[in-house]
Formats: C-alpha cells, structure tokens, sequence
C-alpha cells in the first residue's frame, strides 16, 4: 500500500484512476476545488492549486510517496506545486499531452515523415520556461495549451527535488458523454445525421488512448520508478479517414467528407501535420498496450448510442 495524492481526478480518467487506486489497496487523497466528492473511502483537500497559501494550508502535514497531477497547465502552476510538495513526496507524475509535439505550436526538430515522434524531439530538461505570460488569462491559456504543458513539464523536471515522470496521453477516446471534449461525438453526430466532416485532402495519422488504459498506465506510471517524459498511446494510428470509415460502417451510414487544403481549420482529428507518437519507451520500461481496433468499436458505439436516431 502507497499514499497517493491525486490533484484533480474528479472527471473521466481522472476518476477512473482514483477508483484503480483504491481497488489496489492504496490509500487515496483527492485535491480539488470542491466539485466533485471522490468516492467513498478517499481522503478529500479542497483547496484551489493556483493557490498556494491555501493549497500549503490544506496539506498540512500530509506526505505522499506519489502525487499524481492531472489538471497542471502551466509552468506558473507547476512552481506552486514544487513548492507546496517539496519534502512531502518522492515522485511525481504529471498527466501531459500529444499536443506537446504538435509542430504548428512550437519549432521542433523534424522527424521523417511517417515515423512516429519519440520523447527526446521535447526535451523538457532544456525547454526555455516564461513565467511571466500571461499563464492566469483563460485566452490565453487556451490559445498556448501545448506550450504551457511544455513548460510545466520543465518546470518540474528542474526544479522538482522528487522523481518525476510527464505521462504525454494521445487524443483521449471512450466513455460516451463522459469524453468531455466531445470530438468523437462530433464525428458520430455528423456522420448519423447526414452531415459533411471537413478534413484535409491529405489527412495525417495520429494516435488514441482509450480511457480505460490511460487510467491503467497513470496507475502503472504511479509505481514505477522512470523518469523523463513517457508516451502514451495504443497501437495502431488512424486519420480522419479510418475514423470516420468505422464510425460510418457501424452506423450504417455514409460518410459525407468536405475536403480543405492545407493550414485550414478542419474537424477534430483531421491533421496537415505530422505527430503521431512512438510508445516504444513505455514498452521497454515494461507497459504493455492494446490495438486501437480493439477498443474502438465499442467506444464508437457509446458515441453513436448518445446520439439521436435520424428521422425519416
């Protein structure tokens, strides 16, 4: 049994982690605003993490030998968690994302194309971290989404003072109405009700996690002992194309498609720019991953059955 702390965990993966937790044995503590109530059995600090008089204060005493970190965005964030951590945990493991590598965001090295983007083309331990943008503007934040969880991931790889791993999860899929972001909703909506799906002529792969084993490997990540930065992602890329192709066959209906060139906004998913990772690290360090095929039918058919029949 570990003393795991998680920092956020109220929706979706999150949630499911917390419950992997405590099946496991461990004894569970949830940070949060207040939104949720984790279930029962797990220890709840409400306190607000871009506070950090109050986060301080929540902790008290409190030591950890993981804390789990799901909602950190932001280098700003980042330091305010050293700081309140310090001395309290020897590991730390952040949730990051694929968008880290997303070369319209940020100059990148180039990778081949077709090869799937290893961990060293970000280095966070080199990454140059800004804290004085404008990181507490919600505009802003969201416009620099993939910047602030390089630089968070910087943050902690200089200054943590604790063993720490970044877990960087593909595109998220699964879950029916509990995926949040809606972006195979979108797909199974339009699709179901006739409607055109805007993709680049030239759509390139990317890579998905199902919901399920993104909890499985954070829990994974929890107990293990790397560090550095770790991708996280099943086998088997798919464009916009395969997507919409399964979502349709299992519908029954026809994908209608609206191309659009290059640097043009599209649908979820449909990418002009190469990023789809490798999971080799994972693999070595002794994870093993599903296929995508393996899962996505049924996480289509959450989606479809969360839609509306057609009329006639």
């Amino acid at each position: 049994m570990q003393r795991i702390c998680v920092i956020g965990g109220s929706r979706y993966f999150g949630k499911l982690l917390v419950q992997r937790l405590q099946a496991a044995g461990h004894q569970v503590t949830v940070i949060n605003r207040g939104s949720a109530p984790p279930p029962a059995g797990v220890e709840h600090l409400v306190a607000d993490r871009n506070d950090e008089a109050a986060l301080t204060a929540a902790l008290g005493s409190h030591t950890f030998d993981v804390v789990v970190d799901q909602v950190c965005y932001t280098p700003v964030q980042a330091a305010i968690a050293v700081r309140a951590f310090a001395g309290r945990t020897r590991r730390y493991v952040m949730t990051s994302t694929i968008e880290v590598y997303d070369p319209a965001t940020a100059a990148l090295p180039a990778v081949p194309s077709g090869t799937p983007v290893p961990e060293e083309i970000v280095d966070p331990a080199t990454w140059l971290v800004a804290m004085d943008l404008p990181w507490h503007d919600d505009a802003y934040l969201q416009a620099h989404y993939a910047e602030g969880k390089r630089q968070a991931e910087a943050v902690f790889t200089r200054t943590g003072g604790f063993g720490f791993a970044g877990v960087r999860s593909a595109h998220v899929l699964g879950g029916g109405a509990q995926e949040f972001t809606g972006r195979l909703a979108h797909y199974a909506g339009r699709i179901t009700r006739g409607e055109e799906i805007t993709v680049h002529t030239k759509a390139l792969p990317t890579v998905f996690i199902h919901h399920e084993e993104l909890a499985d490997l954070l829990l994974w990540a929890a107990a293990a002992d790397f560090t550095g930065p770790v991708n996280a992602c099943s086998d088997g890329p798919l464009d916009a194309y395969d997507l919409a192709a399964v979502i349709a066959r299992q519908a029954g209906r026809e994908a209608v498609y609206r191309t659009v060139t290059a640097g043009e906004e599209a649908s979820p998913f449909s990418l002009d720019r190469h990023y789809a990772m490798s999971n080799a690290r994972a693999k070595e360090l002794g994870f093993s991953f599903s296929h995508t095929t393996d899962w996505l039918p049924g996480a289509v058919d959450e989606a479809l059955a969360a839609e509306p029949s057609p009329t006639a």
